[in-house]
């Protein structure tokens, strides 16, 4: 199964803990400014109290053909890529449910700490309408993991790996029709500009398959931007 790579982003500091998310940010190709805007959903009651709830929907895919690139996959088509676009916008002290439909499969991580749920509400996400903490580091196709990058922004780091779709379910052209459905939770704190990329080692020519795709902006990275 042909697995591409795309840009992975410095050092994440986590409380007690560093630890080196592999790779750099590099923006070797034009980036995509199309925005998607988290969709309002009324309230949530959370460990914070009932907070305004906002909702993303987005996929990741095994090329480009199906993202933000166009029908051709623009200069990359065989780059894994998350779409329908790469730049989010969610509303600051909010509770944001995001679902992440994954259509690629997968392999071993590099770091086994990107295997775990971090961020969200209790720890944990949903798989398939199954809740779960933690996945094989063996069996992940792509993590969606959110830096903070600047001071004078509130902590903000959440990561959620994807279960890798089964190769046997992949087809040779086209999309499975058994995607892996990833559906998770967390709050947002003050506004914020950060950015979120892949931390699986989808990508090539480099040290630690962190190459090509995984440091090209627009493919398995992107802005995340959390607005008051």
């Amino acid at each position: 199964m042909n697995k591409r790579i795309f840009a992975v982003l410095g050092t994440v500091i986590l409380g007690a803990g560093v630890i080196a998310a592999v790779g750099t940010y590099v923006a070797n190709a034009k980036p995509d400014s199309r925005l998607l805007v988290a969709t309002t959903a009324g309230t949530m009651d959370t460990p914070q109290g009932n907070l305004p709830h906002a909702t993303l929907a987005i996929s990741v895919y095994p090329d480009s053909l199906a993202g933000t690139h166009g029908k051709n996959g623009g200069a990359h088509p065989d780059y894994v890529t998350y779409g329908p676009v790469t730049n989010y916008e969610v509303p600051a002290h909010s509770v944001i449910t995001m679902t992440v439909t994954n259509y690629d499969s997968g392999g071993s991580l590099n770091n086994d700490y990107f295997s775990h749920v971090r961020g969200t509400i209790d720890g944990t996400a949903s798989l398939n309408g199954e809740t779960f903490s933690h996945i094989s580091k063996d069996a992940v196709g792509h993590t969606f993991t959110i830096h903070g990058l600047a001071t004078g922004q509130d902590e903000f780091f959440v990561s959620v790996p994807m279960k890798a779709v089964d190769d046997a379910d992949v087809p040779d052209t086209g999309y499975t029709t058994k995607p892996m459905v990833t559906t998770f939770t967390f709050i947002t704190g003050g506004p914020g500009d950060y950015v979120w990329n892949c931390e699986y080692p989808c990508g090539d020519g480099t040290i630690a398959n962190f190459g090509h795709v995984m440091s090209t902006m627009g493919y398995m990275s992107g802005h995340f931007t959390v607005k008051g």
